[in-house]
């Protein structure tokens, strides 16, 4: 069983330290077995959590031991790390452990320096403040999550769940990831990046949820040879309406939209039946075999064949 060691820091933020504590420990296996093993880890025996004062079943030795480390958000972000907690992310980085934080606990991960030479996030309220702490560490203050491998780190509140379910993902495939997402209540892989949430000086008039019948049909449609023309006209709108209004509401181009979603369900198949790599690519609407395989190994980072290898 995979184990899982939250690092529950002084200030920690309530919202980023149960996150990876319900999605992790409510993951089950398709034979019904648990996928984690959760342990709340702490310095001391007890920690300040803001509302209440936590008291960890676990310590800081026990992060070696584990498969992964995930650290939550922080209040205070300039609040120095004790080399005590400094020492052991870095034995268990040297171990192999994979280590991921969510939100502001970007700050005391950066801190460690392991993150140095890296590309990271956190939320974007912090973007800033994070380069200029860490000028070593790449900040990108526009996406959800960076995967490094063994290093991940996330953007603020909910994109915390979309990287549990990443990592939920590399461990057991996008089926026992699914499942994961919907007792989350909560799409396998959002859209977009942090952009979409950014406030600017001139906030994008709400649309509400006025894509979500054309999303949908798009979905049912994904086999079709489908163009900007093609969708603008199912939506009743201009091409240049249907791109403002998909930036607006999910942070990214209705083509570039419908790439991501056939790329996922080409995984879901990949996983679920043997049917060719060519054949897929054409259930999935590619018009190509090497088109679908570019397309494929650009988004996930594998080639359709190697990601059958590890997850079918």
């Amino acid at each position: 069983m995979h184990t899982v060691a939250v690092l529950a820091l002084d200030q920690v933020i309530p919202f980023d330290l149960s996150t990876p504590i319900e999605v992790f420990s409510r993951t089950r296996l398709p034979d019904g077995r648990p996928g984690y093993q959760v342990r709340v880890c702490a310095e001391h025996d007890e920690t300040d959590a803001g509302a209440f004062v936590l008291r960890a079943p676990w310590r800081l030795e026990d992060l070696r031991g584990a498969d992964t480390v995930v650290v939550p958000g922080v209040t205070d972000v300039t609040a120095p790390l004790s080399p005590a907690v400094r020492d052991a992310l870095r034995a268990a980085a040297a171990g192999g452990t994979r280590i991921a934080s969510l939100c502001t606990g970007t700050f005391p991960l950066a801190s460690t320096g392991l993150l140095d030479g890296l590309r990271a996030t956190t939320h974007w309220q912090a973007a800033g403040l994070l380069a200029a702490l860490h000028p070593d560490v790449d900040v990108d203050p526009d996406v959800l999550y960076v995967d490094n491998g063994q290093f991940l780190t996330s953007a603020g509140a909910a994109a915390g769940l979309d990287l549990c379910l990443h990592m939920i993902r590399r461990d057991y495939g996008s089926a026992v990831a699914a499942d994961a997402a919907r007792l989350s209540v909560m799409p396998l892989e959002r859209e977009g990046g942090q952009a979409q949430f950014i406030v600017h000086d001139h906030v994008p008039t709400p649309q509400g949820s006025e894509l979500e019948a054309l999303l949908t049909w798009l979905r049912e449609n994904l086999a079709r040879d489908l163009t900007l023309a093609d969708i603008a006209a199912r939506s009743g709108t201009s091409t240049r309406t249907l791109i403002r209004r998909f930036r607006d509401q999910t942070g990214t181009t209705p083509l570039q939209w419908l790439h991501r979603a056939r790329v996922r369900q080409a995984q879901h198949l990949l996983e679920t039946t043997d049917h060719s790599v060519e054949r897929i690519g054409d259930q999935v609407g590619f018009g190509s075999p090497t088109t679908f395989r570019d397309r494929f190994k650009r988004t996930t980072g594998v080639s359709p064949r190697t990601y059958r290898r590890a997850f079918g």
